[in-house]
C-alpha cells in the first residue's frame, strides 16, 4: 500500500496567516491519523513578493504550534537546512527539474512559446471584457512553429511558456469536499507555466513537485479549486497518477469575510503575542470548518489526530470567533502546567513593571501563587497583567454601589481593627497565617458568614467576588493589607 504524505507549501511572502496554520493542521493531522509522512515545503517562484526572514518566522509558528513535520525545511543553528529524500524542499532551487519537464511539454506539443507583450495582453482581455466574455490569453502564439519560436528566442526576444489545452474538453475530477467537478476547457485560460525570468509559475511547479515527492493527498485553501483542471491535464499530459484533492473552505470572520488585517489580528505571531496557548489555538483552528463525530469541543493534539478526517471538513467558510477561541484557551490555561504557566506569564508581569528579576529568582512562589489565583479570570496570558492591578494598588477603591454598601455595615470598623490587631502579631503573612485568620476574626468580633468575609474582600480588593481571599492575603503581605485598610477607614468610614 503506498504511503500516505502530505504537504504544506507557503510562500514567503511575510506572516503565516492564521488560514495557513489551519491548513498546515489539517495536513498534519491527516498524515498522522494515517501513519504518514507530512512535509514542508518553500514555494519561492515569485521572487517579487519574497519577504526575507519570511522562512525563519514561518518555521518558528509551526514549530511553536506543535505542528511537527517529517521532512523539508528546517531551522538549525540560526540557518536554513533541508532534510530529507526528496529535496531540494524549496523551489528556487529547482529550476533545473522545471527546466527539464518543460522542455518534454513543448517536445510534445502539449506547451508554446508565447512572445506577446504585457500591453497585448491587457488590450485584448478588455476587449473581452467589453464583449461580456471570460477574460484570457487568446491564444495568439499556439500556432507558431517551434523552429520560428526558438529563432525568435535566439535573436534574444522575451517570452513566456504556455500550457496547451485542448478545445472544448471537460475535464472532470473529484474532490473530498466539493464532490465531483466539471470544467470545460473554454472557460481556461492556456496557463504560463514558465515566466519570462526562467521561474515556474505555482501551477508548473506545484505539480512536478507534488509528483516527484510522492504527494498523494494535495490539501489547500479553495481558492485553487479553479485551478485544478490545468494541474489535472498536466498531470494526464505527463503520464502520472492524479493524487486527492481536499479544498478546504475559507476562513472567515464574523460577517462571513475573508479574514484580514483589517478586522483584527490574522497572524499566527499576534497570537503567539498575547499569549494564547498553542494548545488552544490549535484545538480551536480545528473546529473552524471541521466538526468532530460526537460534540466534544476540547481536544489535545494526540485526540485530534484520532478523531480526524477530512470527510467532515464543511462545504462552507468556517467563522473565526474570537470570543470562542478565548473560551477554548481559557480552558486550556486552567488546565496547564501551573510553573509552565508561570513561566509564560513572567515577561508579561515583568514587562508591566508588576515583578523585576530580584522578585522571579527571590519570590517565585509568590509570583506562582498570583498566576494561580487570577488563571481562572483570563482567556490568554497578557491578559494577567490587567487581573493582577488589584495586588499592586493599594488605594482602593469599591466596584460598585453593591461592594460600597457592604463597607457601610455597622460590623466593618470592627472586622478591620481586628485584622490589625492579628497583624501585629505576626512578621509576614504566611500559608499558616491566612487559613486562621477569618476564624480568628469571628471569634473576636462575633461577625460570621458573609457579614465577614464579603466586607473583608470588598476592603481588600474593592470587588465582592474573586479569587480566594487566603491567596489574596498571601500575595499582599503585611504591609499592603494594612495601607489597604487605613485607606479604606480613611475614605469610607470616617464621617
Amino acid at each position: 500500500m503506498k504511503q500516505v504524505r502530505l504537504r504544506f507549501a507557503p510562500s514567503p511572502t511575510g506572516y503565516l496567516h492564521i488560514g495557513g496554520l489551519r491548513t498546515a493542521l489539517y495536513n498534519y493531522l491527516f498524515a498522522k491519523h494515517s501513519g504518514g509522512k507530512f512535509i514542508l515545503r518553500i514555494e519561492d517562484t515569485d521572487r517579487s513578493r519574497y519577504v526575507e526572514g519570511a522562512i525563519e518566522d514561518l518555521i518558528e509558528s509551526l514549530n511553536w504550534a506543535g505542528i511537527k513535520y517529517d521532512e523539508g525545511v528546517f531551522i538549525e543553528d540560526g540557518k536554513v537546512v533541508e532534510r530529507g529524500d526528496y529535496g531540494p524542499y524549496i523551489q528556487s532551487k529547482r529550476l533545473d527539474i522545471y527546466q527539464k519537464y518543460v522542455d518534454l511539454l513543448i517536445e510534445q506539443g502539449d506547451a508554446y512559446y508565447c512572445f506577446c507583450s504585457k500591453d497585448r495582453l491587457d488590450e485584448v482581455r478588455e476587449e473581452q471584457k467589453v464583449k461580456g466574455l471570460i477574460p484570457k490569453y487568446d491564444g495568439f502564439c499556439r500556432s507558431l512553429s517551434l523552429d520560428e519560436a526558438r529563432e525568435r528566442i535566439s535573436e534574444g526576444e522575451e517570452y513566456v511558456v504556455r500550457l496547451k489545452l485542448p478545445h472544448n474538453r471537460d475535464i472532470k475530477f473529484h474532490d473530498v469536499v466539493r464532490g465531483d467537478i466539471t470544467i470545460n476547457t473554454e472557460d481556461i485560460d492556456d496557463q504560463v507555466l514558465l515566466k519570462s525570468d526562467g521561474y515556474p509559475t505555482y501551477h508548473m511547479a506545484v505539480v512536478i513537485d507534488d509528483h516527484l515527492m510522492g504527494i498523494t493527498h494535495i490539501v489547500r485553501g479553495e481558492e485553487w479549486l479553479s485551478s485544478v483542471p490545468k494541474h489535472v491535464y498536466l498531470y494526464e499530459v505527463l503520464g502520472w497518477d492524479i493524487p486527492v484533492f481536499v479544498h478546504l473552505p475559507t476562513v472567515l470572520n464574523k460577517d462571513r469575510k475573508k479574514l484580514s488585517k483589517r478586522h483584527g489580528d490574522v497572524a499566527v505571531e499576534d497570537f503567539m503575542s498575547k499569549g494564547y496557548l498553542p494548545e488552544g489555538l490549535i484545538n480551536y483552528l480545528a473546529l473552524v470548518g471541521w466538526s468532530p463525530e460526537n460534540n466534544q469541543e476540547i481536544f489535545s493534539m494526540e485526540e485530534l489526530i484520532k478523531a480526524f478526517s477530512f470527510e467532515r471538513v464543511a462545504k462552507t467558510g468556517g467563522i473565526f470567533d474570537i470570543n470562542k477561541l478565548n473560551w477554548v484557551n481559557g480552558h486550556h490555561i486552567r488546565n496547564y502546567d501551573l510553573d509552565e504557566l508561570t513561566r509564560l506569564a513572567i515577561p508579561y508581569l515583568k514587562e508591566a513593571g508588576y515583578i523585576d528579576d530580584r522578585d522571579i529568582k527571590e519570590k517565585y512562589n509568590w509570583i506562582k501563587t498570583m498566576v494561580e489565583t487570577v488563571r481562572e479570570g483570563i482567556s490568554y496570558i497578557s491578559e494577567i497583567t490587567e487581573k493582577v492591578d488589584i495586588f499592586f494598588n493599594n488605594k482602593i477603591e469599591p466596584e460598585d454601589e453593591n461592594a460600597l454598601s457592604m463597607l457601610k455595615g455597622q460590623q466593618v470598623p470592627a472586622i478591620l481593627d481586628a485584622f490589625k490587631e492579628e497583624l501585629k502579631e505576626i512578621e509576614e503573612v504566611d500559608e499558616e497565617f491566612t487559613k486562621g485568620i477569618m476564624k480568628r476574626i469571628q471569634r473576636a468580633t462575633g461577625v460570621k458568614g458573609k457579614d465577614l468575609f464579603m466586607p473583608t474582600r470588598v476592603a481588600l480588593t474593592g470587588n465582592s467576588h474573586g479569587p480566594e481571599l487566603t491567596s489574596i492575603m498571601y500575595i499582599l503581605g503585611k504591609q499592603n493589607i494594612l495601607a489597604r485598610i487605613e485607606y479604606i477607614e480613611e475614605n469610607f468610614l470616617k464621617g
